[in-house]
């Protein structure tokens, strides 16, 4: 069910969750937390199909704030809310607020009397992120901020931004896309031989801010020197490949087919592995399982992350 309100305000739009509550029997309690979603006008639906998805595993109130990129200067201030309910909101209720004019100009004001009280807040931004996300007004009043630096124009140096802006609480789904290929080379690490590591080269496309990423995860927990390299070209997109030299040989974790990576280990035979792009869903839900600020993404972002030397720029055309 969805209830629009044209014109209104946030007093107006609390009697109407409370109406809609009291004749449908929509209630707010299991709700866990609330997730304010931070978009572009006429840009909110993707993100909010990735909320409706995540809140079966995390029940929550979702507010999403859709503000003009540019407010026009003559746009008369006015707010226009959406409330969807049922099957149009998941797990959760779904309030949408889009503001026009000088009624953008206060964020925290429009959202503060929605909120789910004595619930944690969670602020995410699915495109352009704030400068410094920790003290802009919708990052003030979360525990957790999520942002994705390859939303942002420049993703590479959306990383150094992030590096030199970073508090506790901040992520981004650079780092959350890299959970599978973590694991995945933390599990042939944890194999005999037990040897050491003693090179590393990580590839991948240059809009891809995981691939940074990966490589300042390996130089901060390997602590040897990590090459990597970044291509562009039609069909260069993700992470590529890594590959760890020691003693007996290298280890290579490749894909070179979009969902599917080919692990090569010396004396093993080939194995074919699945490693998806995860998905925006998957990247939300990861992210709301936990409330407390993760430390290891702080380290490589802020540690790890200035270790790197730079990296090695080619055109190509890889799958």
């Amino acid at each position: 069910m969805i209830v629009d309100l044209p014109d209104t305000t946030t007093a107006k739009i609390s009697k109407a969750l409370v109406r809609i509550r009291e004749e449908g029997g929509a209630v707010a309690l299991g709700r866990v937390l609330t997730l304010i979603i931070a978009a572009e006008l006429g840009h909110e639906e993707e993100a909010i199909e990735a909320a409706n998805d995540a809140s079966r595993e995390h029940p929550m109130r979702v507010i999403v704030l859709s503000t003009e990129a540019a407010a026009a200067a003559d746009c008369a201030p006015r707010v226009d809310a959406e409330i969807r309910v049922g099957g149009d909101a998941g797990a959760s209720e779904v309030i949408v607020l889009r503001a026009y004019g000088d009624a953008a100009s206060d964020p925290e004001s429009l959202v503060t009397g929605l909120l789910l009280p004595d619930a944690p807040v969670v602020a995410w931004w699915p495109g352009e992120a704030p400068a410094v996300p920790a003290e802009s007004p919708l990052g003030r009043i979360a525990y957790r901020r999520i942002t994705d630096a390859s939303a942002q124009a420049d993703p590479q140096a959306a990383l150094t931004q992030i590096c030199s802006s970073y508090r506790p609480g901040d992520t981004d789904f650079a780092w959350t896309r890299l959970t599978l290929w973590r694991a995945q080379l933390a599990a042939v690490l944890d194999q005999p031989p037990y040897e050491s590591i003693t090179a590393v080269s990580v590839s991948g496309a240059l809009d891809s801010p995981s691939t940074t990423l990966l490589a300042a995860w390996l130089q901060l927990q390997l602590q040897v020197p990590v090459v990597y390299e970044l291509t562009s070209g039609e069909n260069a997109n993700g992470i590529h490949g890594v590959h760890l030299t020691r003693a007996s040989g290298v280890i290579s974790l490749e894909r070179e087919v979009p969902g599917i990576a080919t692990l090569t280990q010396p004396g093993q035979p080939v194995q074919d592995l699945t490693l998806k792009r995860r998905s925006l869903r998957d990247c939300l839900s990861d992210e709301l399982r936990r409330l407390d600020p993760d430390e290891l993404y702080g380290e490589v972002i802020t540690k790890g992350l200035p270790q790197l030397t730079g990296p090695t720029e080619t055109t190509g055309d890889h799958s």
